[in-house]
């Protein structure tokens, strides 16, 4: 294990983002048990309170973001000194992407449906870091010497702006890594809830809403509902009445 973790991180010059992933998880996972442990009122875990003023943890995470950011372009250039960087703004990502839906909204969604905002981001910044920790980078891909590596990443940005507004998140996500993955996203059906099928399905074309309904229905619910009972278990219930829906903005 110590033969592994010293050929594959530290010579590869991979230990702070090793200490980001490590942090953001830790970070995230103390995090969502405190406030669990607050909402249940157990012991002394209660919200920060300044006079009528609730201090949400996303301030205290813009915070700890800025102190590892700008230590880890002021520091010296030494593994360790961006490793403990590196850890310190894994710990402020977590705390500000723990609240992404407050700041997405505006307003404090937190147990809320729309709450769950917020669990999906962590998700995707872990996944993300993950692929970079295992040597993938975005946007590249070895076709061999024929393919024009400017063309190549154009053809791959067009690709994943197609399966994102398709609704397809997570391939698209992963597609930035495994480009063959936006082939198969651009080309698939079109999640009905998704811009690309408001567009081009809602009046345009009724037989493929219905069939990307039949889809979402039949295949893509119940791996919802499976994602949703794994988030609740590490985040706790979004079940508070949404207060987001029939609200005007100005």
């Amino acid at each position: 294990m110590g033969n592994w973790f010293q050929q594959s991180i530290v010579a590869t010059g991979r230990l702070p983002l090793f200490c980001y992933f490590v942090m953001l998880i830790a970070a995230f996972i103390a995090t969502r048990i405190n406030v669990r442990l607050i909402r249940a009122k157990i012991g002394w875990f209660r919200n920060i309170n300044v006079g009528e003023m609730h201090i949400h943890h996303v301030v205290f995470g813009v915070v700890l973001m800025l102190v590892g950011g700008v230590t880890l372009i002021v520091s010296p250039e030494s593994q360790i000194g961006t490793a403990v960087a590196a850890s310190v703004f894994g710990v402020g990502s977590a705390l500000v992407l723990d609240e992404f839906a407050l700041i997405l909204h505006l307003h404090d969604v937190y147990w809320e449906e729309e709450g769950r905002t917020s669990v999906d981001a962590v998700f995707i910044a872990v996944a993300v870091t993950g692929l970079l920790l295992m040597g993938l980078r975005p946007l590249t891909w070895n076709y061999g010497p024929p393919v024009n590596p400017a063309a190549l990443i154009v053809g791959n940005l067009l690709l994943a702006v197609v399966t994102l507004l398709k609704g397809k998140i997570w391939t698209g996500m992963a597609g930035l890594f495994v480009p063959p993955m936006l082939v198969v996203g651009a080309l698939r059906l079109a999640r009905p809830g998704s811009p690309w099928a408001h567009w081009f399905f809602a009046k345009k074309s009724p037989r493929k809403m219905a069939r990307a309904i039949h889809r979402e229905e039949r295949w893509r619910r119940p791996v919802i509902k499976a994602k949703i009972a794994f988030q609740e278990f590490l985040s706790g219930r979004h079940d508070l009445p949404s207060t987001r829906r029939g609200r005007r903005h100005g």
